[in-house]
């Protein structure tokens, strides 16, 4: 391990070298991470070893933070062709240490996820904005259909979301654009999946060019095996599983469903308010309509019927300069219900439609492989009770040809309960993955508030601005502007 630096101060770039491979601040980085960093420099296989061998003397096998600091120094130094010395970096006493050319930072981030899930494989390692991708595809209602069949079958162990529900005929334009919504808000959950994004089939999804996607996926893929049959942890998955699993995982459940159950409610609130601006926006339109029609009203007005009253044509005249601000409260309010459509309600129904695939996935659990392993067990009881009773009659020929049969449910047992750990292996994981999207929740927060703040000021600036033209409509002698004998307004 290497002694503390004591040259130079720490340039912000190796802060962000070591926030990136150490992001909950661990005290030590190992030597498969270490050579990682180091290899993205370039130096020749003689130079990195120089250099761990100047930061790690003891031959620990790890390095700390300021062991990291003193090696990116020194490659910074290599690279300029200098020699790889301690020594050397007492040149920089009173100034900043070198910056080391370690090229694009992001595919770092990816080895250092990549080996903390290795050193660690029951913690997701990601947090929201690590999952956070874009994608958009043209694809047929159709091609998603089998896009989704093949997840389920490849990842019957992950969280896989619903689809929109097909209607079979009159779609109307509002269903059409809902559906649209949900599969767009499918494939964010698909590419923001830390396992599904790096499949093949979602790979081929996404980038395959051409017509009938659906049926190309299909043929390409149909023989592929699930991830049980492919994943390096499936034979160790019973390692892999804590002690108090069951009981964890229920609690869980029972959380994310209470979570689930207040989103649904808070999503209907944001539908009503979603609703109230696009309502505001038709009732101002059908003000501003109404205002028209009464300037346009075409009756003549007699003195039989004013008197000495001019009141009403004076409106008619006043209406043509205050309908403007109604038509265009009608635009504040519809640029209000598009910033409420697609902000805070669509991001509760992103969320939501997260934690139904989660429900799904634990009903999977249950009614898949636990069932399956509990039937396994149930028939090799049978089998066993069966050969009993050939050992008590004598039939010997009866006894072997069971015993062929318990070895084989034997087998089948072993890996129904490698499937039942890998399982709750996965459980736990896509549990933390639900965890990693709470911070929706907070986004939904900040999308209301910044929706209404601007909804609300937007609104009032032309309410504002109509306000002296309206005043101006009463006559300035009024208090009371009613017919003689009239009761005055209050």
């Amino acid at each position: 391990m290497a002694t503390a630096l004591s040259f130079g101060s720490v340039p912000s770039f190796y802060r962000e070298v070591y926030q990136i491979v150490c992001p909950n601040q661990e005290e030590r980085i190992e030597r498969d991470m270490f050579v990682k960093i180091l290899m993205k420099s370039s130096l020749p296989k003689q130079s990195l070893s120089q250099i761990w061998e100047a930061v790690d003397p003891r031959q620990d096998g790890y390095v700390t933070r300021d062991g990291l600091y003193k090696a990116l120094a020194l490659t910074a130094l290599a690279q300029q062709g200098k020699i790889i010395s301690e020594r050397a970096l007492e040149q920089f006493v009173d100034s900043e240490l070198p910056k080391p050319s370690l090229g694009d930072l992001s595919d770092l981030k990816s080895l250092s996820v990549r080996q903390r899930r290795e050193n660690n494989p029951n913690v997701l390692g990601y947090n929201y904005d690590e999952l956070k991708h874009n994608c958009t595809v043209n694809r047929r209602y159709n091609d998603f259909v089998a896009f989704h069949d093949m997840l389920l079958a490849r990842f019957p162990y992950r969280l896989i979301p619903t689809l929109p529900p097909k209607k079979l005929m009159g779609a109307s334009k509002e269903f059409i654009e809902a559906r649209k919504r949900s599969l767009k808000r499918f494939l964010t959950l698909v590419v923001r999946h830390p396992v599904l994004c790096e499949d093949k089939i979602v790979n081929f999804f996404l980038t395959v060019k051409g017509s009938d996607i659906g049926q190309k996926l299909k043929d390409q893929y149909k023989l592929m095996p699930d991830e049980f049959m492919t994943s390096p942890l499936a034979s160790k998955a019973k390692e892999l599983v804590p002690m108090d699993t069951q009981a964890s995982f229920q609690t869980s459940r029972l959380q994310i469903q209470a979570i689930h159950n207040s989103v649904e409610k808070l999503k209907d609130v944001a539908d009503r308010m979603t609703a109230r601006a696009l309502g505001f926006s038709s009732d101002m339109l059908q003000f501003a309509k109404e205002l028209t029609a009464l300037t346009n009203e075409s009756h003549p007005t007699t003195v039989w019927a004013s008197g000495s009253n001019n009141t009403w044509g004076n409106l008619k005249h006043s209406f043509t300069g205050i309908t403007p601000y109604y038509t265009k409260l009608s635009e504040r309010g519809a640029v209000w219900f598009k910033r409420e459509d697609t902000g805070a309600a669509e991001y509760l129904a992103l969320f939501l439609d997260l934690t139904s695939s989660y429900r799904e996935l634990c009903e999977r659990h249950e009614k898949g492989v636990l069932k399956d392993h509990q039937h396994s067990l149930q028939k090799m009881q049978q089998i066993k009770k069966r050969q009993i009773a050939a050992q008590a009659k004598g039939q010997d020929h009866a006894v072997d040809q069971l015993e062929s049969k318990i070895v084989e449910q034997e087998t089948d047992i072993s890996n129904m309960e490698n499937r039942n750990y890998f399982s709750l292996h996965c459980l736990q994981l896509e549990t933390q993955l639900v965890h990693a999207n709470m911070k929706l929740l907070a986004i939904v927060l900040q999308k209301m508030v910044t929706s209404q703040i601007a909804g609300h000021k937007e609104v009032f600036e032309v309410w504002n601005e109509l306000d002296p033209l309206v005043a101006a409509l009463l006559p300035s002698n009024s208090p009371g502007s009613s017919p003689p004998g009239s009761p005055p307004l209050k």
